[in-house]
């Protein structure tokens, strides 16, 4: 076996328990990672000095591919259905194996890294990797254990990621030839026929959303979060595309993490030593640290160049809408060290409203703070999917059902709890439409946008007078520093008042229905937080 970097003392491929792998390459740093790849021909360096690679057939996860090992340990604990869909015990052995037989003679990269920037909440990883690049991405997104505890590094966690290998699903019981597995019992992840990135880190968040909550009492959340001069903590909740990378890269705050959290009864505390942001459209006007950070470590996932350079094409999306970057934490001039924050002081509920009738900014009432987490609401846009023609609802609860593991109640219930003993200011902000739908209004300025954020966390909104959304009830600042009046209330945005109050009802009877399924769980004060729906004579 040939080694370079480091490893823990007395660590051999058999620890991986792999086989007769050809080579086993510990812990390479980034530039061994980006000359390993761009020597096999998987990648080539652009002009901002960052690695671009292609991860081939999927460009974003593949969700209905994601299985939970079903056992004594998860049966009774994991929220099983459409989001954890049961994968056999005994067909994990027997895929373990194959891949195990597929990765001998080959060669593998290891990473020793971890997950939890607070200390007491440290999970050791270990990430084999078939291809160099998908190992620099454990290396961007996961903690960087230093050379001293490399050496006497003992993982809790494996994660197995061979894109090469494909399943057959007559064979292995999967969907399809791609998959992701997890295995509580095992502490193992097995990634395979997909070079997607995102599988390995959300990978991670999964295990995070199921220990943390359950053994150490601990708030998991799908959130951005920063810190401001005063040592203010402020936490962004939203879907992919709704802003929390854009929005928490703030130059006047310090940034803990752009996508997943802890929230403790003392800290908020980043899992990663990342971010993974979206590229589409990026621009140093709107994006300046994200752009900033596009150098030499970085990874560009699916773009595209400009005609005969080596110079990116932001807005080019002919690969995928989902063009990537990840790049460690500390390419953000202002990360804060270590990657922890206080309790909240103010929470952001981030949504991308394609329908134009939520309102830019408003203050949510713990019910209505219980009802929109739960609800987790954003909407798609035309061309951002294959059949996707005009905005459609989307809902997902706790702003990220995808990695929950438990039941969505269950964090809903350690927010609230969390919420009201600290008395966090709780916002609701609408980064979509304005003056009308998708194809007929315009997206909401950014600058407003931050405009307005930058208002409630200075304390602005405070004491301003506020009116109440006449469907959602949700109570809208009348005014606002450096955000013209007019855009404050949505309906004063349309041409039409009745088009809008006819498309307000419908968004309503969209929450209204997506709520049904925890209306058993959700006391009196959630359920009187739902919009008012007109009933029709």
């Amino acid at each position: 076996m040939n080694e370079f970097g480091r490893r823990a003392q007395g660590a051999t491929v058999a620890d991986l328990g792999l086989g007769n792998v050809a080579v086993a390459h510990w812990n390479l740093d980034p530039a061994q990672l980006v000359e390993e790849t761009i020597e096999l021909g998987e990648g080539f360096l652009t002009s901002t000095g960052a690695l671009a690679v292609d991860t081939g057939e999927f460009t974003g996860r593949s969700p209905k591919d994601r299985f939970v090992v079903y056992d004594d340990v998860t049966k009774d604990t994991v929220w099983w259905g459409n989001v954890n869909i049961k994968f056999d015990s005994d067909k994990f052995e027997s895929l373990y194996q194959r891949m195990r037989a597929y990765l001998t003679g080959r060669e593998v990269y290891v990473r020793d890294a971890y997950a939890c920037a607070d200390p007491e909440y440290r999970l050791n990883l270990r990430v084999v990797t078939e291809l160099p690049w998908s190992n620099m991405f454990a290396y961007n997104m996961f903690l960087r254990p230093t050379q001293e505890e490399v050496l006497n590094f003992a993982p809790d966690w494996t994660v197995i990621c061979a894109p090469g290998f494909q399943a057959d699903p007559e064979v292995d019981g999967t969907r399809q030839h791609n998959f992701a597995v997890l295995n509580f019992s095992r502490k193992t992840i097995l990634i395979g026929g997909t070079g997607y990135t995102g599988e390995i880190k959300k990978g991670i968040f999964s295990v995070l959303n199921y220990v943390l909550p359950q053994d150490r009492g601990v708030l998991s959340m799908h959130c951005s979060a920063n810190i401001g001069k005063e040592g203010d903590t402020a936490v962004f909740f939203g879907l992919s595309g709704t802003g929390k990378t854009t929005l928490s890269a703030d130059e006047n705050r310090d940034l803990i993490g752009d996508d997943e959290h802890g929230w403790t009864d003392n800290t908020v505390f980043n899992f990663e030593g990342g971010c993974y942001a979206k590229t589409i459209d990026l621009t140093p006007e709107k994006e300046p640290q994200i752009y900033k950070a596009i150098k030499f470590g970085a990874i560009l996932e699916n773009i595209a160049l400009k005609d005969n350079s080596t110079e990116v094409d932001y807005f080019n999306s002919d690969k995928t809408q989902n063009t990537r970057v990840s790049y460690p934490i500390h390419h953000i001039a202002n990360a804060a060290t270590p990657s922890m924050g206080g309790i909240p002081k103010n929470i952001f509920f981030l949504t991308a409203d394609a329908f134009g009738v939520l309102p830019p900014i408003s203050k949510l009432t713990p019910g209505q703070a219980m009802y929109h987490f739960i609800s987790g609401y954003t909407a798609k846009v035309a061309g951002t999917e294959a059949g996707v023609n005009e905005p459609q609802t989307t809902f997902s609860a706790c702003f990220g059902s995808p990695f929950l593991p438990l039941h969505p109640t269950r964090y809903a219930e350690m927010l609230g709890e969390k919420m009201k003993k600290h008395n966090v200011n709780i916002w609701l902000i609408n980064t979509g439409w304005s003056g009308g739908p998708y194809g007929v209004g315009s997206r909401i300025s950014l600058k407003y946008t931050r405009a307005m954020i930058t208002a409630a966390l200075n304390g602005e909104l405070d004491n301003v007078a506020t009116e109440n959304h006449p469907t959602f009830g949700l109570a809208m600042p009348v005014e606002c520093p450096n955000v013209p009046t007019e855009v404050l209330n949505p309906r004063a945005t349309w041409a039409d008042a009745n088009s809008y109050d006819t498309k307000a009802q419908e968004l309503a009877e969209a929450f209204v229905k997506n709520f049904t399924q925890f209306s058993d769980f959700a006391n009196e004060e959630i359920m009187a937080a739902a919009p008012r729906v007109s009933v029709n004579a």
